[in-house]
């Protein structure tokens, strides 16, 4: 009996396609969806930079594809792990969730992907990704998600578009490079990558793998780990204090800061730099066989091991940057081209992490 009230009639499998749609975008995104407070915080990020692209337009022509419309679509890529701008493309004619986050009505065509690369040089001609990424750490203050005193820096190994192959002598006395490096000593100073001439032979510690790589560097506060400055610069032995001390100015306020570091920042210049900028160093201490730059008076304090603690936090932005955003091994060339891409990562990253915070205390 029961069995017989559980029997239904088999549904029609007929497709006709219907020749008018009913609603709108909106009406298909769930009101609780994730992406709808990105979307709102984007917007507000971009509506500050309206009057910057209108800089960057001319007054008369043919109209192009709206700015806004770009980067959010950028943004869906490093949000959705999308591996290339083709793909990114493909997504927009069928998803009606990427079309309603990048503002493409239901039946307005996508564009070609190439639109990106023509609009790339003036997207970076402007400093759109640094400008934007200052706006969402601006909403992020308002909301009062910062700190103002305590913070952690730490770089990591951007792989770059080039091959080992393309490493070679400067003067061209490899001729077409065919006999391979066997035996040859490989160096920055006589070689140059023919791809990214950029790039730099590199490895992060010893026994590593030197790759052709940037440094991407990061500056978060120690509160909830958001990120407050990002850069990219050539791969070297200095570059990770000197962004360090670049961006730790740039912080600006009165109030006392301290500033958390893993053992590679300590060195005594860099520990001095700080001090001259009224900064405390909260850097962990290298005493394998040398004499660090902390000493007892700063490691004694409660505030030091605190920050010792945070410092993690940093990881957590590179692991996302790295595995969702895609930017373990940049898919550009040219230190200006790759800068951007890591800063509008390190800004994406920030939306997610916002978007969290709030849903947390709600």
């Amino acid at each position: 009996m029961i069995l017989d009230r559980l029997q239904c009639m088999r549904g029609d499998d007929r497709q006709q396609p219907d020749l008018f749609l009913y609603g709108t975008l909106e009406q298909r995104i769930p009101e609780k969806h994730p992406l709808r407070p990105v979307r709102a915080m984007t917007d507000a990020a971009l509506e500050a930079l309206s009057s910057h692209f209108d800089e960057l337009y001319a007054n008369n022509g043919r109209p192009s594809i709206a700015p806004e419309k770009l980067l959010r679509a950028l943004l869906l890529q490093a949000l959705y792990s999308v591996r290339s701008e083709r793909m990114l493309v493909e997504q927009l004619e069928y998803n009606l969730l990427f079309r309603w986050f990048v503002g493409l009505g239901m039946n307005e065509p996508a564009w070609n992907h190439a639109v990106f690369s023509k609009n790339r040089e003036r997207l970076l001609a402007g400093d759109v990704a640094q400008e934007f990424f200052a706006c969402v750490v601006e909403q992020a203050r308002t909301l009062r998600l910062l700190s103002d005193e305590h913070f952690t820096v730490d770089g990591t190994l951007i792989e770059a578009w080039a091959s080992h192959k393309s490493f070679r002598p400067k003067d061209g006395s490899d001729g077409d490079g065919a006999g391979g490096f066997r035996g040859q000593q490989r160096r920055n100073d006589t070689h140059r990558s023919t791809s990214d001439p950029e790039a730099k032979l590199y490895r992060k510690s010893s026994g590593q793998e030197a790759k052709l790589s940037y440094l991407g560097h990061v500056l978060i506060d120690n509160r909830h780990g958001l990120a407050v400055d990002a850069t990219l610069t050539e791969a070297n032995g200095r570059a990770e204090r000197e962004a360090a001390l670049e961006m730790t100015q740039r912080l600006g306020g009165e109030r006392r800061k301290t500033l958390g570091a893993d053992k590679g920042y300590d060195a005594r210049d860099f520990v001095a730099g700080l001090r001259e900028l009224g900064v405390t160093p909260h850097v962990a201490q290298n005493t394998s066989g040398r004499r660090s730059g902390i000493d007892g008076r700063t490691t004694r304090h409660a505030g030091y091991q605190q920050s010792q603690k945070k410092r993690k936090l940093v990881e957590q932005v590179f692991g996302w940057m790295k595995t969702t955003a895609g930017i373990r091994k940049t898919r550009h060339r040219g230190r200006e081209k790759v800068e951007w891409m890591f800063t509008f990562a390190a800004a994406a990253y920030n939306l997610v992490r916002i978007r969290n915070l709030m849903e947390a205390t709600a």
